[in-house]
């Protein structure tokens, strides 16, 4: 099918081109001793039949693209369809003078247009030619948009893969630290360890139905969160501690699910684990104009070797923005006396909005 021939926009602007030639004909018409009507009544109907012939030209330029086709195929493609073309142009008009010349203004215009025929035929020809010019130009732009959105879906797949795979490394991450931790227990205290089976298994249920979404609610990764918490909180009791400061209005953002839980964990297990009486997480969330930022702060020991600012979680994270989001997230962490803290920055989105 043709590309324009049914975009009615494209289509006219391609016969408003043909205005000026039909011009161009009617001029030399009118030269050649014709009077402009006689002149207009010719060629503008010729002109019109001709510029939906020339649309024809699209089938040989596809059949022969220039960057796989040799000179001499191509001159010879073109140059049989152009005298091909421009001899039923030729017949064309002589058809349309001879009816014309049964008309009273236009009588013996047969026998004068027999003289103009040599014109039309180079002319039709020469049209032809800028035709097949056209045509190229059209499928050459065709191509191009045509890679570069082969590009674009395959940037979107290989970011979606991407993202895929980042995100399903979470969960085992998790599940082995939990592991481990339920093992300890399992030696010391088997009622602690069923216990935080069971959290774990709530936990887990929950991460499944929302681990297959692209986003969920900042309220709803705070639910994760505290569920979490509970997990850890059988094994840390009240050495564990969460401070909140979330902005209302922020609670219906969305993020990519379980993007704070790895620094919650990361606070836990690098950080409030190793001072014996425990510490306090902070987890606070602003709203600005078209971005939140996200801070996850937490007490540290300054003098315990620490992984918080290359472990895996963390660059989970990082990863994970960069790839969702670009430049238009950031992560930063920073120290600052015996707080460690994690900010995040990412764009303000909502259920409805282009993410």
């Amino acid at each position: 099918m043709h590309p324009i021939l049914f975009r009615f926009r494209q289509l006219g602007l391609y016969l408003l081109a043909w205005v000026p030639l039909a011009g161009i004909l009617v001029y030399l018409l009118v030269r050649a001793g014709e009077s402009w009507t006689v002149a207009a009544a010719l060629t503008v109907p010729l002109c019109f039949v001709y510029a939906f012939l020339c649309l024809a030209a699209w089938y040989p330029c596809r059949a022969t693209p220039l960057e796989q086709s040799g000179f001499l195929r191509l001159l010879l493609t073109h140059f049989t369809a152009a005298v091909l073309l421009s001899a039923l142009w030729v017949q064309l008009a002589k058809g349309l003078a001879t009816a014309f010349t049964h008309w009273g203004s236009f009588a013996g215009l047969d026998e004068r247009a027999a003289k103009y025929l040599p014109l039309l035929w180079v002319t039709g020809v020469l049209l032809y030619v800028l035709s097949v010019t056209f045509h190229y130009v059209v499928l050459a732009e065709k191509a191009s948009r045509e890679a570069q959105e082969r590009a674009l879906e395959a940037r979107v797949l290989a970011r979606d893969a991407e993202l895929k795979a980042l995100r399903a490394q979470v969960n085992p991450h998790f599940l082995f630290n939990c592991l481990h931790s339920i093992s300890a227990l399992t030696s010391v205290d088997s009622a602690r360890a069923r216990e935080m089976c069971i959290l774990l298994a709530d936990f887990l249920r929950t991460t499944l139905r929302v681990g297959g979404q692209e986003t969920i609610t900042i309220e709803e990764e705070l639910a994760l969160i505290r569920g979490y918490l509970a997990i850890e909180k059988v094994r840390f009791g009240a050495r564990v501690q969460m401070e909140e400061k979330v902005e209302k209005e922020a609670m219906g953002l969305l993020l990519p699910p379980l993007l704070l839980q790895p620094l919650v964990e990361n606070a836990i297990r690098h950080g409030i684990a190793n001072l014996p009486e425990g510490g306090v997480i902070g987890l606070s969330v602003h709203r600005n104009a078209d971005s939140v930022s996200i801070v996850v702060e937490n007490s540290f020991d300054p003098d315990t070797p620490s992984a918080l600012k290359t472990g895996l979680g963390l660059d989970n994270v990082r990863r994970r923005l960069h790839t969702r989001y670009g430049d238009d997230a950031s992560v930063s962490v920073g120290t600052e006396g015996n707080r460690f803290s994690v900010k995040l920055r990412l764009p303000a989105h909502q259920n409805g909005d282009q993410g």
